[in-house]
């Protein structure tokens, strides 16, 4: 009972906080309260060991135990890691990762660029207004199991319309499952291969002040790569095309607790032996304001550090032959998403954001990530962008660098 009272004061105070910031902000006064948890949310969080320690690497093979409060310390802190505690054995067990060629230029912009045309901003924006209502998709909370839920409905009605295509949730043990759609291709004469091409984004959101409590809408992280790459997957799944390798789309869970979403799928298609031929993050798609208030030129920011060097090369090449906007070189630390769950699993992996790291959104893990902070015709080059690497690298033949 005293853990209970002394939790439920902690919130109060920490809505008290939230609350004064707003005014100091300027927000409306007629604003929807913070307030408006779900009870079951405070059920969930009172029944978790919140002393228990957890594993997290920072870097490369340097890992400290730490508590599930001292994780948020940490990255209120600006602090990167990946929360491994449940797939340690797992890593150490991975064999040498193998490693394919991609091609030097994009090589089927006559079947693609037409399909860029079909991409449209407006169902992003409808998208995004529905997932941001949930009150958080912080991923202990029942709201966060919820946005899940509507999430993949709209997956699986994207998919219905295509009999190649399979949805399936990835089940966790916290109650927001990830989802993973699978989009096969028939090809004539000849098998799909067996690697797949991954496109990803993490759909649930937290606010660093209190995550278990506050509001968290989570508009640009990473309701914008959410919502960017479902939009990307309805136009691939209306194509139909014929493709060599099948392409995947997966929304993490679980993402702000140290990648644990994403880590529990690749170290499972680690152990069943599948070959992933190229995994890109998508992860905040929406926010420009910074960039353009700077005189810098909008752009995508793709990341060069801890990612696979030839296929973020081919990235590049995408950009330039399918974008309106060029790319800016950047770097985001280790772990900084899932992408680094791939490349821990032995896959190639790569990561694209909004904009250089320093200009990227800094309301994120607040009250105030907000859809109207967000533009859409940049979620636009995003999706040409996911859209085509999906099928650019759907189409190809990726073969074993020697």
């Amino acid at each position: 009972m005293r853990s209970q009272a002394l939790l439920l004061s902690l919130f109060a105070v920490a809505v008290t906080a939230s609350h004064a910031h707003q005014h100091v902000a300027g927000q409306p006064q007629h604003q929807k309260p913070i307030v408006d948890h779900d009870e079951n949310d405070i059920t969930s969080v009172l029944g978790t060991d919140h002393t228990e320690l957890r594993l997290i690497e920072l870097e490369p093979g340097v890992t400290k135990k730490v508590t599930e409060q001292e994780k948020w310390d940490l990255k209120r802190a600006g602090v990167n890691f990946m929360d491994i505690t449940d797939h340690e054995d797992s890593y150490i067990q991975i064999a040498s990762k193998t490693v394919y060629k991609y091609p030097s230029k994009p090589q089927h912009e006559a079947i693609i660029r037409p399909l860029l045309a079909k991409l449209n901003k407006d169902n992003m924006k409808q998208h995004l207004e529905k997932f941001t209502s949930f009150y958080t998709r912080y991923f202990r909370s029942s709201s966060g199991a919820e946005s899940s839920r509507w999430l993949l409905g709209q997956v699986s009605g994207t998919a219905a319309a295509n009999p190649l295509v399979s949805v399936t949730p990835f089940i966790h043990s916290w109650g927001q499952n990830s989802i993973i759609a699978h989009v096969a291709g028939p090809v004539s004469g000849q098998n799909i291969s067996d690697k797949r091409v991954v496109i990803g984004a993490h759909q649930d959101s937290v606010n660093l002040l209190l995550p278990m409590f506050l509001r968290s809408p989570g508009a640009d992280d990473d309701g914008s790569g959410t919502v960017t790459i479902l939009e990307a997957f309805r136009v691939l799944v209306e194509a139909a095309l014929p493709l060599k390798n099948p392409v995947e789309f997966h929304w993490y869970s679980a993402e702000e607790g140290g990648l644990l979403g994403s880590q529990a799928i690749f170290t499972e298609y680690s152990k069943l032996g599948y070959k992933v031929g190229a995994m890109l993050q998508q992860d905040m798609t929406g926010y420009v304001k910074k960039t353009l208030d700077a005189g810098k030129p909008e752009s995508v920011g793709v990341i060069t550090d801890y990612v696979d060097p030839g296929l973020t090369a081919f990235i590049k090449e995408v950009i330039t032959t399918y974008c309106d906007i060029p790319y800016v070189e950047t770097k985001c630390g280790y772990a900084c998403s899932d992408h680094a769950s791939a490349s821990k699993a032995g896959y190639q992996s790569a990561f694209v954001i909004e904009s250089a790291f320093d200009d990227s959104d800094d309301k994120i893990h607040t009250t105030e990530d907000r859809i109207e902070y967000l533009s859409f015709d940049h979620m636009l080059q995003h999706a040409k962008m996911t859209l085509a690497l999906a099928l650019e690298l759907g189409m190809a033949d990726l073969v074993e660098s020697s």
